[in-house]
């Protein structure tokens, strides 16, 4: 009945896995529970190091040993380069609690975690996991003697009360996430022993391993959460009365806003230092207002090949900014030890000419961004009839593409970085394809006037400017926010394309509240957004199913097709979602990816998304000092959440 997941080499047999190959030999920068390191290596591990701050501690009796502070089979990271050193503080800088972010795509941990290049799901809190033949049920063992940095264990009374005190309490709950209910009814829980836990769906549902992993943006503060610590403010256990008045005394008004700010939002433990985590650093109770100090956690669950327990490193320490030229200047002058958030493409130069001053390397990730300024052409416009029946209209969407010189883009904006191309996948990603890379992306104004003419839509009498069906002067109105300066140049450049091909444009820079506000009422013509999240569009399938350029049927979708604009019935988006209803159902994988290759092709043809170019590389800046930090890999956030996938855990100071 059950395909184990039996983490490491035989991953083969996962019915729900991401590519079909296993961990069948030891890489650098991948997890491995203990148990499969060592039969892959034929090395023991039998002695256990720690950090010298915490063996004093263990000396002064504040602290078990670190054979007591470790789970019986912890996870194994191999290292980039070497085995590391202890010590030191990581200095980085952020905008503040808003950027949360910065902190947390460090940091968090979850039921199991993706390879460094999201194809492959890997062991993390879980430490094996098994999933019913018809993807309904799953199985999950959580690594026996893992404990919470508090040193209390975690077990499945976590999993219960997470289960019933809070997802299912409509108070801390009101609405329960769609992740947890496919077809609209919550899973089943069954606790089978201390470790070991049942998932029951009433419909299959084999994508359920990417939701574990945090794909779609979640925090991974599912299942396990430190039942112990909230229980001493929820009503359940010490009474309505008590638990209000411990609000109160906080500042909130009811327990259950306490309990949500305190301890279950995906901040709770950058304003709490008390709240108990699993990650390899935890809060400070140094930290202020100018400085956010995490620090390292004594219970923290991985290991290097040699026994040492992670982090190596001590501390970082995140220095408040207040925008992103403050954020550069501290760059280049070498107070940043390792850092790519908040660092874009344009920075390069000025990183560049300042690293040898700075004491820093300039590192390249890939950046798993398909076309960085995308035209989403929306297909639920109605404001105008006529402007809403042309944006529809595939020759129109195919002439816009063609009309646009990628080259000179990319030489005069990104002076050759990255790649011209479509809005697509990108390399090196699962469901990259090439022709779609290609499709329409060539610089071809006299192809694109074709198409234009085939609509319809003539030139007025001095050939000036093309005319609508209805007489009327053709005026396409393009709403973009974040005017940097790269987009603005972009977008000036598009303009003067598009006007060649007779197409009148208005560019309309707006605030980006008020761009999301226009967008989900599927009033704007034309947006631009990034075509990112390249890694996994099966698990977060926003951009390919019409989030920003058919915000009303994908509000549709979400809604389980109650709200919103469904498609027209026999239209290529009709298809589209039909494809994806088989897609999210279909246990078998290969199966999953040919319906995936339908998606693909109907957005080749169809040009819902028209991009420019894309694949840039992440500046990084590194201290030379830092060991441990990969160059080239991908750089995402839903699943590989970068930096996370360079394994900040075993990074470590050589000084």
């Amino acid at each position: 009945m059950f395909r184990k997941v039996l983490w490491g080499f035989i991953m083969v047999i996962f019915v729900v896995q991401i590519l079909a190959i296993g961990l069948n030999e030891i890489v650098p920068g991948e997890y491995y529970n203990l148990t499969d390191y060592e039969r892959l290596t034929g090395k023991k591990i039998t002695k256990f190091n720690e950090a010298p701050m915490l063996k004093e501690m263990v000396e002064k009796g504040l602290l078990p040993s670190v054979e007591e502070r470790l789970p019986k089979n912890p996870v194994v990271v191999v290292p980039y380069e070497s085995v590391g050193k202890y010590g030191g503080i990581w200095n980085r800088a952020w905008y503040g609690l808003s950027d949360e972010w910065n902190a947390g795509r460090i940091c968090y941990e979850f039921m199991v975690i993706s390879d460094k290049a999201g194809k492959e799901l890997l062991p993390d809190i879980l430490e094996s996991l098994q999933v019913s033949e018809d993807g309904r049920e799953y199985v999950m063992k959580i690594r026996e003697g893992l404990k919470w940095s508090d040193g209390e264990p975690v077990t499945t009374e976590d999993v219960k009360f997470w289960y019933y005190d809070v997802l299912l309490n409509k108070e801390l709950t009101p609405s329960v996430p769609a992740v947890f209910q496919p077809g609209g009814e919550i899973f089943n829980l069954e606790i089978v022993d201390d470790y070991t836990f049942k998932v029951i769906f009433k419909e299959p549902y084999p994508l359920f391993s990417l939701a574990l992993a945090g794909d779609g943006g979640r925090a991974g503060l599912e299942f396990v959460v430190p039942s112990h610590y909230i229980k001493k403010f929820h009503p359940k256990y010490i009474g309505l009365e008590k638990a209000n008045e411990i609000a109160k005394n906080n500042g909130y008004d009811i327990w259950y806003r306490f309990v949500k700010d305190k301890c279950l939002q995906s901040n709770s433990w950058l304003v709490n230092p008390d709240l108990p985590v699993l990650f390899p650093w935890k809060l400070s109770k140094d930290s202020s207002e100018r400085a956010l100090i995490l620090e390292r956690n004594p219970f923290y669950f991985k290991i290097d090949p040699e026994g040492n327990q992670l982090p190596y490193i001590d501390r970082i320490v995140f220095h408040y900014v207040e925008n992103q030229q403050m954020l550069l200047m501290k760059a280049i002058s070498g107070e940043i030890d390792m850092q790519g958030r908040h660092l874009t493409v344009a920075d390069y130069s000025i990183l560049a000419s300042n690293r040898e001053k700075g004491g820093y390397r300039i590192i390249l990730a890939r950046q798993a961004v398909g076309s960085v300024d995308t035209l989403m052409i929306n297909q639920n416009y109605t404001d105008d009839p006529v402007i809403g029946e042309i944006l529809r209209d595939a020759r129109f969407r195919q002439a816009l593409s063609l009309a646009v010189n990628r080259e000179e883009i990319w030489q005069l904006v990104y002076q050759g970085l990255g790649e011209p191309r479509q809005a697509s996948f990108v390399k090196g990603v699962k469901y990259y394809d090439p022709e779609w890379e290609k499709a329409f992306a060539e610089y071809n104004p006299d192809r694109a006037n074709k198409l234009l003419d085939e609509m319809g839509l003539k030139w007025d009498p001095s050939h000036s400017y093309r005319l609508r069906p209805d007489g009327k002067k053709l005026e396409i109105v393009i709403e973009y926010t974040t005017p940097t300066q790269t987009r603005e140049k972009t977008m000036e450049m598009l303009k003067s394309y598009l006007e060649k091909v007779g197409i009148s444009v208005v560019l309309k820079p707006i605030d980006r509240s008020l761009y999301v506000t226009r967008l989900e009422a599927g009033q704007l013509q034309i947006g631009v957004w990034e075509f990112d999240r390249n890694v996994d569009p099966v698990g977060d399938p926003a951009h390919i199913l019409g989030s920003q350029w058919a915000p009303l049927t994908w509000q549709w979708y979400n809604t389980g097709k109650k709200t919103g604009m469904p498609p027209e019935e026999g239209t290529d988006l009709w298809k589209l979602f039909e494809i994806w209803d088989q897609l999210v159902k279909e246990v078998d994988s290969e199966k999953r990816d040919e319906l995936m290759k339908e998606v693909i092709n109907l957005h080749k043809k169809n040009i819902w998304m028209v991009g420019f170019v894309g694949a840039l590389p992440q500046p990084i800046v590194v201290k030379n000092s830092m060991k441990n930090v990969p160059q080239g890999l991908l750089w995402d956030f839903p699943l590989i959440r970068s930096p996370k996938n360079l394994r900040p855990e075993q990074f470590y100071f050589e000084e």
